[in-house]
């Protein structure tokens, strides 16, 4: 497969490379391969084949359920090929990679199983009134470099399963695993069905501008989804957007800390902390909050943090650049302003973009580490007197993406977890991925969801079809 990493898939068949840019090796930062940087002309081929796919694969659901769950079987069957190119330019742990090579895989059987339902409101012998979900058409994709693998299957499976043609674009920083996805599905999906092209800027904008998408699913920054949004609006596409987070738990007086400390510090900080459905600010009642924030500290410097290809490396680094200097930037204003490091609190010794799994007390609302979304192994621990001012502080801000509540008695967290301003609220538990649900955001956090039937039936549009039997149809009054 390796000869094929720097082409991209059109049409079935590979798309050779005009130009090229560097992929970087986060463990390093240094660039280890390079990935082809589409032309506007290669961009206009990638749709065209998409279009020209699309009549014949939105006609068989059947023949489409089959092709998904020969993807997963393939995709299962190249976890040796594809975990390590993950690790290579992502960063997480190698054992990391491969889950999410199998959870690829297990997105797309789920998506199969999946049925596309009608809904008939009227059959009679005078009328058939009958609800109609159908395709779209051309459906451009634009997968964030976190999950670069399992987003591009949660949101192509349903995509795909309702009949629509994707054009499928990872970001910059993570092309390389989405290419070689694009290339060992070649045979198993028909040509133009999946094509997949990679680029630096202003490529997603390009393929967000163009006229022949009619919709457009994206994961990635609340700010580049507003730009996203915007170029959507010109020709009305339909949009799904997966946004930021800035995700809240509330501690409950009763919780059993022993119980549940592992999954508090994992909540945060799995995939370095690079994950929009990760907590990202803990609220903890005065009187435990000690108690919390050195178990929390206790596990974070446990941890084994270094290059994903290592064995027993629990954490790898930070994916990318930005994100590296940003959540350093973000913890030093922290510290200035007042706040105490219980654990790390910087930048690791070395090459690549390695910081310490960071525990922040002494610190409040108003904090941007607290106010913003760090994306990354920093968690603020914020002490609260009241259940309710704690209730008020997490819903306190744009985001809405998910919220936890965490308590001995899961009926009194569940009506606290209830009133939680987000797409899911848990319960003893936080980001937990569950195939078969729906998952989507509310306020700045995301436009609809994914995922589950009302993910597959945001991939097509409604129509009613309305037939008047024995011709008594004709004419409507009015009076």
């Amino acid at each position: 497969m390796n000869e094929s990493l720097d082409q991209m898939t059109v049409n079935g068949g590979d798309v050779p490379a005009k130009d090229t840019f560097g992929v970087h090796n986060p463990a390093t930062g240094r660039v280890f391969a390079q990935a082809p940087d589409c032309s506007p002309e290669q961009l206009d081929e990638a749709l065209r084949a998409a279009s020209d796919a699309f009549p014949l694969w939105r006609e068989d659901i059947g023949a489409r359920r089959a092709a998904l769950l020969a993807a997963a079987d393939r995709i299962e069957e190249s976890a040796g090929d594809l975990a390590p190119l993950l690790t290579l330019e992502q960063g997480k742990p190698l054992a990391d990679a491969h889950f999410e090579v199998m959870l690829t895989a297990m997105s797309l059987r789920a998506t199969a199983a999946l049925d596309v339902p009608r809904e008939v409101i009227r059959d009679d012998e005078t009328e058939l009134i009958e609800v109609l979900h159908q395709p779209m058409g051309v459906v451009a994709v634009i997968t964030p470099w976190n999950f670069p693998l399992t987003l591009a299957a949660v949101k192509c499976g349903p995509v795909l399963l309702a009949g629509n043609t994707v054009v499928l674009k990872p970001s910059p920083f993570t092309p390389l695993s989405t290419l070689a996805l694009g290339v060992i599905l070649r045979d198993v999906l028909p040509p133009g069905v999946l094509n997949v092209v990679s680029g630096r800027d202003p490529l997603g904008a390009r393929l967000a501008e163009h006229p022949v998408p009619r919709k457009i699913s994206f994961t990635g920054s609340t700010a580049t989804g507003k730009r996203v949004a915007a170029a959507a609006a010109y020709d009305l596409k339909r949009l799904t957007l997966e946004l930021g987070g800035n995700d809240a738990a509330i501690l409950l007086d009763d919780v059993d800390l022993d119980a549940h400390a592992d999954s508090l510090f994992w909540a945060a900080f799995v995939n370095c902390g690079q994950v929009c459905a990760a907590m990202k600010r803990l609220y903890v009642p005065r009187a435990r909050y000690t108690e919390v924030v050195d178990a929390l500290a206790d596990r974070a410097r446990s941890v084994k943090v270094g290059d994903g290809m290592l064995p027993d490396v629990q954490m790898g680094p930070l994916a990318i650049a930005p994100q590296f200097a940003r959540v350093q930037e973000l913890v030093s204003e922290a510290l200035a302003g007042g706040a105490t490091a219980a654990a790390g609190g910087g930048r690791l010794d070395g090459d690549g973009y390695f910081f310490a799994p960071t525990i922040l007390r002494d610190i409040e609302d108003g904090a941007r580490v607290v106010d913003e979304e760090q994306f990354g192994p920093v968690l603020p621990v914020i002490a609260y007197d009241d259940v309710e001012e704690a209730l008020a502080r997490a819903n306190g801000t744009q985001y809405g993406l998910d919220g936890s509540v965490w308590s001995a008695d899961a009926d009194r967290a569940a009506t606290l977890a209830a009133r939680l301003e987000c797409g899911t609220s848990w319960v003893n538990t936080h980001s937990m991925p569950t195939q078969g649900v729906p998952m989507g955001g509310h306020k700045w956090s995301g436009l609809g969801v994914e995922g589950a039937l009302a993910g597959l039936l945001s991939s097509t549009e409604t129509k009613v079809l309305h037939v008047v039997r024995g011709g008594n149809g004709t004419g409507i009054a009015l009076s």
